[in-house]
């Protein structure tokens, strides 16, 4: 193309035909170009991006998925590029609000800016338990920023000044709850990779630091400290199952020890 690429949309996907479609549209104008690294997809994703016009380039679906994440953002054209999980949504306002920074002259502007999102669970917005404003790193120019691809946790990486956007995007990671524990499912398999990479010891000390401490202080700060509370039941139950991740964690990594019949990097999904 000879037209002058000004922000690419860059996305990792692996069966998001659910969300992927309002994401895209809501990029429409905004994007000068879509980049979707899939992973394999057995349902209708990669469809429904080259419906929009993206450039679609099917891969395997990696355990650390920030590889394919990365592999999208390597795609980029753009002087721009703006970071997307196929569950995000861009407001009008926060649209408004990108288009008339990246108007502006080049070298009075960051290198990357973080993003606020607001984030829905069991069909409510929840505004506290640390998950409100949950800022992440989403807008940067090309080759400022990049994901280092060892946590599931982790957060981009910048060569440069940060910045912060005023307006929020939209954020729908568990449309039900049988949707959220089949992620926590595969973020407990890779925090289990993680404890095993650690070599983290099996004993009595361990046993009550992730089955008992951890998880019960997590449920505390998220719950109490960030007062989640105000969230009515769906704070508690999110509060409750963060406190569950590290135990759920624990006990897959003392499976992968004792039986070695085993394969975290076959059962994560």
């Amino acid at each position: 193309m000879s037209q002058k690429i000004k922000l690419s949309v860059a996305l990792a996907t692996f069966n998001e035909e659910r969300c992927l479609a309002e994401s895209l549209e809501s990029v429409k104008a905004l994007a000068d170009e879509v980049v979707i690294v899939d992973g394999s997809s057995t349902d209708k994703t990669v469809e429904i991006g080259k419906k929009y016009g993206a450039k679609v380039i099917v891969t395997d679906n990696k355990p650390i998925f920030h590889i394919n994440k990365q592999m999208a953002i390597d795609e980029c054209r753009g002087e721009w590029i703006l970071l997307l999980d196929a569950d995000e949504v861009i407001t009008p306002e926060l649209t408004k609000e990108i288009k008339e920074l990246l108007n502006q002259d080049t070298d009075q502007l960051f290198d990357a800016y973080f993003i606020k999102r607001r984030k829905m669970f069991l069909g409510k917005w929840i505004k506290k338990g640390g998950q409100y404003p949950d800022p992440v790193i989403r807008l940067f120019k090309k080759g400022k920023a990049f994901l280092p691809c060892k946590s599931v946790h982790e957060q981009m990486e910048v060569k440069g000044r940060i910045g912060s956007l005023n307006n929020s995007m939209v954020h729908l990671p568990t449309p039900s709850f049988t949707v959220y524990l089949i992620k926590d499912n595969r973020y407990s398999s890779l925090t289990a990779k993680e404890l095993w990479e650690q070599k983290v010891p099996i004993n009595f000390y361990n046993f009550l630091n992730y089955v008992l401490v951890k998880p019960f202080m997590t449920f505390f700060s998220l719950y109490f400290r960030h007062r989640g509370f105000k969230d009515g039941f769906p704070g508690f139950v999110f509060a409750f199952y963060s406190g569950l991740h590290l135990m759920t964690a624990y006990v897959k990594y003392w499976e992968m020890k004792e039986n070695a019949m085993v394969n975290i990097e076959k059962d994560w999904q």
